[in-house]
Protein backbone atom coordinates (compact mmCIF):
# COMPACT_ATOMS: atom_id res chain seq x y z
CA UNK A 1 0.00 0.00 0.00
CA UNK A 2 1.34 2.99 -1.14
CA UNK A 3 1.10 6.53 1.18
CA UNK A 4 -1.67 9.01 0.06
CA UNK A 5 -0.59 11.06 -3.21
CA UNK A 6 -3.38 14.22 -4.05
CA UNK A 7 -4.33 14.42 -7.23
CA UNK A 8 -5.05 17.55 -9.44
CA UNK A 9 -7.72 18.37 -11.74
CA UNK A 10 -6.01 17.26 -14.66
CA UNK A 11 -4.76 13.82 -13.02
CA UNK A 12 -8.81 13.10 -11.73
CA UNK A 13 -10.25 13.88 -15.81
CA UNK A 14 -7.56 11.45 -16.54
CA UNK A 15 -9.13 8.76 -14.01
CA UNK A 16 -12.54 9.81 -15.29
CA UNK A 17 -12.07 9.10 -18.28
CA UNK A 18 -10.84 5.71 -17.64
CA UNK A 19 -13.99 5.87 -15.73
CA UNK A 20 -15.78 5.86 -18.51
CA UNK A 21 -14.23 2.81 -20.36
CA UNK A 22 -14.60 0.65 -17.07
CA UNK A 23 -18.28 1.79 -17.16
CA UNK A 24 -18.71 0.87 -20.63
CA UNK A 25 -16.82 -2.62 -20.07
CA UNK A 26 -19.23 -3.51 -17.06
CA UNK A 27 -22.29 -2.83 -19.57
CA UNK A 28 -20.48 -5.14 -22.08
CA UNK A 29 -20.48 -7.75 -19.10
CA UNK A 30 -24.13 -6.85 -18.53
CA UNK A 31 -25.13 -7.64 -21.57
CA UNK A 32 -24.68 -11.36 -21.06
CA UNK A 33 -25.53 -11.67 -17.55
CA UNK A 34 -27.54 -14.19 -17.25
CA UNK A 35 -28.93 -17.84 -16.53
CA UNK A 36 -26.47 -20.32 -18.01
CA UNK A 37 -23.15 -18.51 -19.33
CA UNK A 38 -19.64 -19.17 -17.89
CA UNK A 39 -17.96 -16.50 -15.89
CA UNK A 40 -14.89 -17.41 -17.71
CA UNK A 41 -17.00 -15.77 -20.85
CA UNK A 42 -17.66 -12.58 -18.99
CA UNK A 43 -13.96 -11.96 -17.34
CA UNK A 44 -12.36 -12.51 -21.99
CA UNK A 45 -15.19 -9.65 -22.95
CA UNK A 46 -14.27 -7.58 -20.25
CA UNK A 47 -10.45 -8.00 -21.27
CA UNK A 48 -10.84 -7.67 -25.02
CA UNK A 49 -13.30 -4.43 -24.64
CA UNK A 50 -10.62 -3.05 -22.04
CA UNK A 51 -7.47 -3.67 -24.35
CA UNK A 52 -9.38 -2.83 -27.83
CA UNK A 53 -9.70 0.86 -26.00
CA UNK A 54 -6.04 1.20 -25.77
CA UNK A 55 -6.05 0.27 -22.03
CA UNK A 56 -4.96 -2.29 -19.62
CA UNK A 57 -7.24 -3.96 -16.76
CA UNK A 58 -5.69 -3.04 -13.77
CA UNK A 59 -6.35 -6.67 -11.94
CA UNK A 60 -4.62 -9.43 -14.84
CA UNK A 61 -1.32 -10.41 -12.63
CA UNK A 62 -1.37 -7.60 -9.85
CA UNK A 63 0.40 -9.39 -7.40
CA UNK A 64 -0.35 -12.65 -9.17
CA UNK A 65 -3.92 -11.98 -9.83
CA UNK A 66 -4.89 -14.48 -12.56
CA UNK A 67 -8.01 -12.56 -14.77
CA UNK A 68 -9.53 -8.95 -15.42
CA UNK A 69 -12.07 -9.50 -13.55
CA UNK A 70 -13.03 -10.49 -9.81
CA UNK A 71 -16.08 -12.86 -10.16
CA UNK A 72 -17.79 -13.44 -6.55
CA UNK A 73 -21.14 -15.11 -7.26
CA UNK A 74 -23.28 -15.64 -3.64
CA UNK A 75 -21.27 -16.67 -0.66
CA UNK A 76 -18.35 -14.93 -2.22
CA UNK A 77 -17.07 -11.37 -1.01
CA UNK A 78 -14.93 -10.56 -3.49
CA UNK A 79 -11.54 -12.01 -5.00
CA UNK A 80 -13.34 -14.78 -6.99
CA UNK A 81 -11.80 -16.56 -9.86
CA UNK A 82 -13.70 -16.58 -12.99
CA UNK A 83 -14.51 -20.33 -13.79
CA UNK A 84 -16.58 -22.76 -16.27
CA UNK A 85 -19.30 -22.29 -13.60
CA UNK A 86 -22.51 -21.75 -15.46
CA UNK A 87 -24.69 -18.67 -13.73
CA UNK A 88 -28.15 -19.81 -12.55
CA UNK A 89 -30.86 -18.42 -11.21
CA UNK A 90 -31.28 -17.02 -7.80
CA UNK A 91 -27.77 -16.26 -8.24
CA UNK A 92 -26.37 -12.84 -7.35
CA UNK A 93 -22.78 -11.93 -8.96
CA UNK A 94 -20.63 -9.30 -7.83
CA UNK A 95 -18.29 -7.74 -10.79
CA UNK A 96 -15.36 -5.92 -9.78
CA UNK A 97 -13.15 -4.78 -12.21
CA UNK A 98 -10.05 -2.02 -12.79
CA UNK A 99 -8.69 0.17 -16.32
CA UNK A 100 -5.19 1.08 -16.26
CA UNK A 101 -4.75 4.16 -18.65
CA UNK A 102 -2.01 7.27 -19.04
CA UNK A 103 -0.77 6.50 -16.03
CA UNK A 104 -3.77 6.11 -13.36
CA UNK A 105 -6.46 3.73 -12.26
CA UNK A 106 -10.10 3.55 -11.99
CA UNK A 107 -11.44 0.96 -10.11
CA UNK A 108 -15.61 -0.25 -9.48
CA UNK A 109 -17.34 -2.61 -8.76
CA UNK A 110 -21.59 -3.84 -9.11
CA UNK A 111 -23.63 -6.88 -7.85
CA UNK A 112 -26.74 -8.49 -10.57
CA UNK A 113 -29.32 -10.26 -9.70
CA UNK A 114 -29.44 -13.19 -12.10
CA UNK A 115 -32.99 -14.55 -12.80
CA UNK A 116 -35.51 -14.86 -9.98
CA UNK A 117 -33.67 -13.85 -6.87
CA UNK A 118 -34.94 -14.33 -3.21
CA UNK A 119 -36.72 -11.24 -1.45
CA UNK A 120 -34.14 -11.61 1.52
CA UNK A 121 -31.34 -11.69 -0.94
CA UNK A 122 -32.42 -9.05 -3.60
CA UNK A 123 -32.89 -6.08 -0.66
CA UNK A 124 -28.81 -7.01 0.67
CA UNK A 125 -27.71 -6.11 -3.28
CA UNK A 126 -30.49 -2.81 -2.96
CA UNK A 127 -29.30 -2.15 0.47
CA UNK A 128 -26.14 -2.30 -0.14
CA UNK A 129 -25.73 0.08 -3.44
CA UNK A 130 -27.67 2.31 -1.02
CA UNK A 131 -24.70 2.23 1.46
CA UNK A 132 -22.06 3.34 -0.55
CA UNK A 133 -24.13 6.60 -1.70
CA UNK A 134 -24.54 6.90 1.81
CA UNK A 135 -20.86 6.70 2.53
CA UNK A 136 -20.04 9.50 -0.29
CA UNK A 137 -22.49 11.61 0.84
CA UNK A 138 -20.13 12.45 3.82
CA UNK A 139 -16.87 12.66 1.80
CA UNK A 140 -15.70 15.81 1.57
CA UNK A 141 -12.60 18.12 2.79
CA UNK A 142 -12.45 18.06 6.88
CA UNK A 143 -14.33 15.20 7.30
CA UNK A 144 -12.75 11.76 8.78
CA UNK A 145 -12.44 8.32 7.37
CA UNK A 146 -13.97 6.94 10.18
CA UNK A 147 -17.18 9.64 8.96
CA UNK A 148 -17.49 7.44 6.21
CA UNK A 149 -17.11 4.45 7.61
CA UNK A 150 -19.70 5.10 10.15
CA UNK A 151 -21.94 6.26 7.26
CA UNK A 152 -21.64 2.32 5.65
CA UNK A 153 -22.06 0.83 8.95
CA UNK A 154 -24.90 2.81 10.84
CA UNK A 155 -26.68 2.35 7.37
CA UNK A 156 -25.94 -2.04 6.82
CA UNK A 157 -26.12 -3.03 10.59
CA UNK A 158 -29.53 -1.16 11.36
CA UNK A 159 -30.72 -3.31 9.16
CA UNK A 160 -29.38 -6.49 10.10
CA UNK A 161 -26.27 -6.82 7.82
CA UNK A 162 -22.94 -7.90 8.97
CA UNK A 163 -19.97 -5.70 7.32
CA UNK A 164 -16.72 -6.98 6.80
CA UNK A 165 -13.68 -5.45 8.16
CA UNK A 166 -11.06 -7.80 6.97
CA UNK A 167 -11.39 -6.39 3.13
CA UNK A 168 -11.53 -2.07 2.76
CA UNK A 169 -12.07 0.31 0.18
CA UNK A 170 -8.56 2.46 -0.18
CA UNK A 171 -6.62 5.60 -2.34
CA UNK A 172 -6.36 4.87 -6.27
CA UNK A 173 -4.29 6.47 -8.51
CA UNK A 174 -0.45 5.77 -10.45
CA UNK A 175 -0.91 2.52 -8.13
CA UNK A 176 -4.39 0.49 -7.79
CA UNK A 177 -4.25 0.36 -4.08
CA UNK A 178 -2.94 3.39 -2.23
CA UNK A 179 -3.47 5.13 0.82
CA UNK A 180 -5.00 6.05 3.06
CA UNK A 181 -7.27 2.40 4.30
CA UNK A 182 -11.23 2.91 3.76
CA UNK A 183 -13.28 0.97 5.96
CA UNK A 184 -16.67 0.22 5.77
CA UNK A 185 -16.97 0.97 9.53
CA UNK A 186 -15.30 3.12 11.79
CA UNK A 187 -16.48 5.87 14.53
CA UNK A 188 -17.32 9.61 14.05
CA UNK A 189 -13.95 12.18 14.16
CA UNK A 190 -11.67 9.09 13.87
CA UNK A 191 -9.52 7.69 11.05
CA UNK A 192 -7.65 10.26 8.46
CA UNK A 193 -8.63 13.50 7.49
CA UNK A 194 -10.14 13.88 4.35
CA UNK A 195 -8.52 16.70 2.18
CA UNK A 196 -9.45 18.02 -1.63
CA UNK A 197 -7.61 16.01 -4.20
CA UNK A 198 -7.82 12.89 -2.77
CA UNK A 199 -8.91 9.69 -4.73
CA UNK A 200 -10.60 7.12 -3.35
CA UNK A 201 -12.04 3.77 -3.76
CA UNK A 202 -14.91 3.19 -1.99
CA UNK A 203 -16.56 -0.04 -1.49
CA UNK A 204 -19.20 -1.83 0.70
CA UNK A 205 -18.72 -5.24 1.32
CA UNK A 206 -22.19 -6.66 3.12
CA UNK A 207 -23.58 -9.79 4.57
CA UNK A 208 -26.62 -11.16 4.83
CA UNK A 209 -25.63 -13.29 7.79
CA UNK A 210 -22.73 -12.73 10.15
CA UNK A 211 -19.69 -10.14 8.99
CA UNK A 212 -17.22 -12.45 9.33
CA UNK A 213 -14.75 -14.38 6.37
CA UNK A 214 -12.68 -17.27 5.35
CA UNK A 215 -10.17 -17.56 2.25
CA UNK A 216 -10.15 -20.18 0.04
CA UNK A 217 -7.43 -22.21 -0.77
CA UNK A 218 -6.85 -20.87 -4.06
CA UNK A 219 -5.21 -17.77 -1.92
CA UNK A 220 -7.88 -15.34 -3.52
CA UNK A 221 -11.50 -16.23 -3.05
CA UNK A 222 -13.22 -14.39 -0.15
CA UNK A 223 -16.46 -16.03 0.85
CA UNK A 224 -18.47 -15.86 4.15
CA UNK A 225 -18.22 -18.20 6.66
CA UNK A 226 -21.60 -18.92 7.06
CA UNK A 227 -21.81 -19.38 3.35
CA UNK A 228 -25.07 -16.62 3.30
CA UNK A 229 -24.93 -14.28 0.27
CA UNK A 230 -22.80 -10.87 0.39
CA UNK A 231 -23.01 -8.14 -2.14
CA UNK A 232 -20.03 -5.60 -3.12
CA UNK A 233 -20.48 -1.90 -4.73
CA UNK A 234 -17.65 0.34 -5.63
CA UNK A 235 -17.23 3.88 -6.98
CA UNK A 236 -13.80 5.37 -7.22
CA UNK A 237 -14.65 9.62 -6.29
CA UNK A 238 -12.15 12.77 -5.94
CA UNK A 239 -12.07 14.98 -3.23
CA UNK A 240 -12.86 18.54 -4.49
CA UNK A 241 -12.73 21.63 -2.73
CA UNK A 242 -16.46 21.85 -1.58
CA UNK A 243 -17.09 17.87 -1.73
CA UNK A 244 -16.34 15.25 -4.30
CA UNK A 245 -17.27 13.90 -7.56
CA UNK A 246 -17.60 10.38 -8.90
CA UNK A 247 -15.46 9.43 -11.44
CA UNK A 248 -16.45 5.98 -12.71
CA UNK A 249 -20.25 5.18 -13.28
CA UNK A 250 -23.03 2.60 -13.23
CA UNK A 251 -24.92 4.76 -16.66
CA UNK A 252 -24.48 1.84 -19.22
CA UNK A 253 -24.66 -1.19 -16.99
CA UNK A 254 -28.06 0.06 -15.98
CA UNK A 255 -28.89 1.22 -19.21
CA UNK A 256 -28.60 -2.24 -19.97
CA UNK A 257 -30.50 -3.83 -17.35
CA UNK A 258 -33.58 -1.30 -18.28
CA UNK A 259 -32.94 -2.80 -21.98
CA UNK A 260 -33.54 -6.51 -21.25
CA UNK A 261 -36.50 -5.03 -18.47
CA UNK A 262 -34.93 -6.07 -15.77
CA UNK A 263 -35.30 -4.23 -12.47
CA UNK A 264 -32.80 -1.40 -11.72
CA UNK A 265 -32.34 -1.30 -7.87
Amino acid sequence: MKGVVLKSREEAEIIKANGDILGRAHGEVAKRIEEGVKTSLLDKIAEEFILDHQAKPSFKNYNGFPFSLCISVNEVVVHGFPNDRELKSGDIISVDCGVYKNGFHADSAYTYLVGEVDAKTKTLVKDTKASLYEGIKVVRPGQRIGDLGYAIQNYTEERGYGVVRELVGHGVGKNLHEGPDVPNYGKRGQGTKMEAGMVLAIEPMITLGKRFVVQERDGWTIRTEDRQPAAHFEHTVWLTPGGCEILTTFDYIEEVLKSKNLEVL
